[in-house]
């Protein structure tokens, strides 16, 4: 259980592609040191690259986070490098299927720019992003929530989500058009479970 204001510290294993390997890493507490790896080991590279998040700066991301009760953030640590990111909202949100359900809503997710996909070199880990994803769902059961999670979706990440099993409810005219999608259920006990699946992609 996450109990607010004490670091979680959790262990996990992703996949490393060159020998398709599970290995062991760490999903903690976004801290200084996930700022400081941004900015000495992702930013350069994002700058470079044509990704739709090459201008998110996480500097200014890990401040709000700081700052507000209701935000929450998240890294992926391994190879004493932080593979991944997240950044989530746990209050204000709504589900769009049934606006009287309150959601965690996933403000930002991005893995380190040598995991995704770009044509150029295989990716070093895959199950970063759909690890971090999973992991808001389970602060949606903690909080009571059901395990709703809504996001807004870059257009080169559609298909992540969509492989993740997330309902795409449509274009949001609010968020410059982009697609919001939702893991959704309702509530009855007669409900199927969760599906789970595994994360494919990681190049979003």
């Amino acid at each position: 259980m996450v109990t607010p204001g004490i670091p979680i510290n959790q262990d996990i294993q992703i996949l490393r592609v060159r020998d398709q390997q599970l290995v062991d890493a760490r999903l903690v507490t976004m801290s200084e040191r996930h700022r400081q790896d941004f900015q000495e080991d992702w930013k350069a590279q994002l700058r470079l690259s044509t990704q739709e998040d090459q201008f998110w700066d996480w500097e200014m991301k890990h401040r709000i986070y700081l700052s507000r009760d209701n935000y929450e953030g998240y890294a992926i640590e391994c190879d004493n490098q932080t593979q991944g990111l997240m950044l989530i909202e746990t209050r204000h949100h709504r589900s769009g299927y049934a606006p009287h359900r309150p959601i965690v809503y996933v403000h930002s997710l991005a893995t380190a720019p040598w995991n995704r996909l770009n044509g150029i070199a295989p990716p070093r880990y895959r199950s970063v992003g759909g690890t971090l994803l999973d992991f808001a769902r389970y602060r949606s059961e903690e909080l009571g929530y059901g395990g709703l999670v809504g996001l807004h979706s870059l257009a080169g990440a559609e298909g992540f989500y969509r492989r993740m099993n997330m309902l795409e409810y449509g274009e949001d005219e609010e968020m410059d058009n982009l697609i919001y999608f939702e893991w959704y259920r309702q509530e009855s006990s007669t409900d199927e479970e969760w599906d789970i699946v595994e994360d494919e992609s990681l190049a979003d």
